[in-house]
């Protein structure tokens, strides 16, 4: 049997105890199919499953969607204690704008060097910013070979959503090359803008 819990939209912990809800309610053999809209909600669902030694499948269906997957084994039961979630640790309305590849002006290399600086910075924080947008020379630090991917795909995996702007990229002959995050447009850009409570740039 395959019960399904729609958690899309709802804050830590909420998927973790509406899954657990529905799995206390299962036999051995049954699965529960949870949909989620972030990765934070994935790995904090992931750790359940793992901790209790349930099947898990996990699949990114879209930029907003996931279908986590978790069963019972055979002569498995429902286990009942607490699981401490990873918490969203995002701070709303914050927009972070990088509009080169480099930061401050001056030498190039040392410009490179601080902006791969400043971006694995970001990572370290105790509030991430809930956007990262990208444009002009910026669009250089969300494509293959950046020396900022790694730390740019981790803030993505927390939540943060990155954006680059397409023209930019088109411009660049980096289209093909995007890496992380998604592809943006200047009405998508001044709108994000205008709703931003805090834009921080480098």
């Amino acid at each position: 049997m395959i019960n399904v819990v729609d958690a899309r939209g709802l804050a830590c912990p909420l998927p973790v105890v509406n899954t657990k809800k529905a799995i206390e309610k299962m036999k051995s053999g049954d699965s529960v199919e949870v949909l989620v809209d972030n990765e934070i909600a994935v790995q904090n669902l992931s750790k359940f499953a793992t901790q209790r030694h349930y099947g898990l499948s996990a699949v990114k269906k879209s930029e907003k969607e996931y279908k986590v997957v978790i069963t019972l084994g055979e002569g498995e039961i429902a286990e009942t204690e607490e699981t401490e979630c990873q918490t969203d640790s995002r701070r709303q309305g914050m927009l972070v704008v990088l509009s080169a590849n480099t930061m401050g002006t001056g030498d190039d290399d040392l410009g490179k060097a601080l902006m791969k600086a400043f971006v694995f910075a970001l990572t370290k924080q105790d509030a991430l910013p809930e956007q990262i947008l990208m444009y002009n020379k910026g669009a250089y630090l969300s494509v293959e070979g950046s020396d900022c991917l790694e730390d740019l795909k981790y803030l993505e995996a927390q939540g943060v959503k990155i954006q680059t702007c397409g023209t930019c990229l088109n411009h660049y002959g980096l289209t093909e090359k995007l890496a992380v995050g998604t592809i943006t447009n200047m009405y998508d850009i001044v709108e994000v803008m205008e709703s931003a409570t805090r834009i921080i740039r480098p």
